[in-house]
C-alpha cells in the first residue's frame, strides 16, 4: 500500500504496501489541445454536467453527494479525432511495448481478490455498484480485450455495453489530482559491514503494546541513524543499506527491490508503522530557506542531499514517523487488496470511497522517456486497476498512478502531478 509524500506534510494511516504520492509543488500539467481535438471535445466535457448535486458541509455522511455519478453518455463520443482518447499503450504507444497482456494479469489479479472479498462492498455507497457486477464487468472486458485488435474497436464495444461511473472529483465537477509512485531497487547486504551499515527493519512483535506516544524517529534510530543498539530497534535489523537516504525513500515509499552483492535480489514491503503522521522534510527544507517550495520535486530533493549529505542528519529526525517491512522474497510490489501491482496498469484511491478491485479508466498527463533521455509530458488514457491505497490519498479526487520498479520509473514517479477524470467501468444491466 502506499505511504507518504516526501514533499509536503500529510496525514498517514498506512496499510500495506505502496509509495507516497508526491503532490509535487511544481506547475501542474494541464491537458493541452491539439489542433485536431475540437472543441467540443475538450476537457470540459469530461467532467460532470453542473447540474448534477453537490455535497455541502453542513449535511450528514449519508446525505452527501455519492463520490461517483453515472454519466447518461459515453466520454468515447469525443474521441473520434483525439487520439489521446483511446489507450493505445494496450498495442504500443509512446516508445512502450504492447502492455495487454500485462493487463490482463492486472484484471486477473483482481478477480482473484474479489472472489473472496466477501465483505468488501456489503457497504458501498454508490447505488449501483456490487461485488458481483464488478466481477461480471471485469470477466466481461477480459473477452473484449482478447478480442479486440484496436484501441478504436475495444472503445467501441465498451461504450456499447457498458456504464460510466465518474469521480466527482475535488471540486463536484471531475477534477482529479493525479500524482505516481514506484518501487525503487537498492544495493543491500543481508548482513553490516562497514559499506553496508544504514539497516531497515522488521516489524517489532509488540509493537501494539507499545505505551503511547510512541517513541520518536530520533529516540529510535539517533540522530544519525546509526544509534540503535540501546533502542527498541535492537534486533529487529532486517537488511541494511549503504545509504541513509535509501534507506528513508523505502520507507517513504512502502517498499523496495534489494540487490545483494551477489547478484541475487528478494524484496521488502510494508508491514507497520510507528504511530505518528508523516512529516515532510521537503517542506522543511523550504522552510529552512534552503530550497524554494514552488517548483520543488523528487529529484531536486536528492539532488540537493547528494550534495549536502551531513544535512541528513538534520533533516530526517525531524519525520517522528517510521515504517517496519517484511521481506517478500522476490514478489512484486502489492497493494492495499493483497495483490501484486502491475506498472501503467494498477492505481491507488481512497478506498473509503472508490470500489477496491475495479476496473476504471483515467484520462491525465503522464511523464515519458523521450529518445534523447529527457522527460516530455503527454495527455493518455488507461485502462486501469483500482488495487492500492494510501495515507496521503484522501478524497475523490485524488489517484496516485503507480509505474513499475526502478530508477526510470522512480524519475517518471517524481516529475508526476496532472489533473485529469477518473472513470469506472460497469456493465449495463448487471446485478
Amino acid at each position: 500500500m502506499k505511504k507518504n509524500n516526501i514533499l509536503t506534510s500529510i496525514t498517514v494511516t498506512t496499510i500495506s504496501l505502496s509509495v507516497f504520492p508526491l503532490i509535487l509543488l511544481v506547475p501542474m500539467q494541464t491537458f493541452g489541445f491539439k489542433e485536431l481535438s475540437p472543441s467540443e471535445c475538450r476537457v470540459t466535457k469530461w467532467e460532470l454536467p453542473v447540474s448534477l448535486p453537490v455535497s455541502s458541509p453542513n449535511l450528514s455522511t449519508q446525505q452527501k453527494a455519492p463520490p461517483l455519478i453515472p454519466i447518461q453518455k459515453s466520454p468515447f463520443s469525443c474521441c473520434e479525432r483525439d487520439r489521446s482518447c483511446l489507450d493505445q499503450q494496450i498495442w504500443g504507444e509512446n516508445g512502450q511495448p504492447p502492455d495487454k497482456k500485462a493487463l490482463l494479469t492486472a484484471i486477473d489479479h483482481s478477480l482473484e481478490y474479489l472472489e473472496t472479498a466477501d465483505a468488501a462492498y456489503q457497504q458501498y455507497q454508490v447505488v449501483g455498484i456490487t461485488r458481483d457486477r464488478v466481477i461480471k464487468s471485469l470477466k466481461r472486458f477480459r473477452e473484449l480485450l482478447l478480442k479486440s485488435n484496436s484501441a478504436t474497436e475495444l472503445n467501441t464495444a465498451i461504450a456499447r455495453e457498458f456504464v460510466f461511473y465518474q469521480s466527482v472529483g475535488s471540486d463536484n465537477k471531475g477534477s482529479v489530482l493525479f500524482t505516481a509512485y514506484y518501487e525503487p531497487l537498492y544495493a543491500a547486504s543481508r548482513v553490516q559491514t562497514a559499506e553496508y551499515r544504514y539497516p531497515i527493519y522488521s516489524l517489532p512483535p509488540d509493537l501494539n503494546s507499545w505505551p503511547t506516544p510512541h517513541p520518536t524517529r530520533l529516540e529510535l534510530e539517533g540522530s544519525d541513524g546509526l544509534h540503535f543498539l540501546n533502542s527498541r530497534l535492537h534486533g529487529l535489523e532486517l537488511f541494511w543499506l549503504r545509504d541513509r537516504l535509501e534507506a528513508y525513500v523505502a520507507q517513504i515509499e512502502g517498499s523496495a527491490r534489494l540487490q545483494f552483492p551477489d547478484g541475487t535480489q528478494t524484496t521488502i514491503g510494508y508491514a507497520g508503522n510507528t504511530a505518528y503522521h508523516y512529516k515532510s522534510i521537503g517542506r522543511e527544507l523550504a522552510n529552512d530557506g534552503k530550497l524554494p517550495l514552488e517548483g520543488m520535486t523528487m529529484p531536486i530533493l536528492l539532488d540537493y542531499f547528494r550534495k549536502h549529505p551531513e544535512e541528513l542528519n538534520i533533516y530526517i529526525p525531524r519525520d517522528p514517523s517510521f515504517v517496519f517491512f517484511q521481506e517478500n522474497h522476490g514478489a512484486p510490489a502489492q497493494g492495499s487488496i493483497q495483490e501484486p501491482l502491475t506498472a501503467e496498469r494498477s492505481i491507488a484511491t481512497d478506498k473509503s470511497l472508490m470500489p477496491p478491485g475495479a476496473l476504471a479508466l483515467i484520462r491525465t498527463s503522464i511523464p515519458f522517456v523521450n529518445a534523447k533521455g529527457g522527460i516530455e509530458y503527454r495527455i493518455v488514457s488507461r485502462y486501469v486497476l483500482d488495487q492500492d491505497t494510501g495515507g496521503a490519498i484522501k478524497g475523490a479526487g485524488r489517484v496516485d498512478y503507480f509505474l513499475g520498479t526502478g530508477k526510470v520509473a522512480g524519475d517518471r514517479a517524481g516529475v508526476t502531478v496532472s489533473n485529469g477524470n477518473l472513470y469506472y467501468l460497469l456493465l449495463k444491466g448487471a446485478g
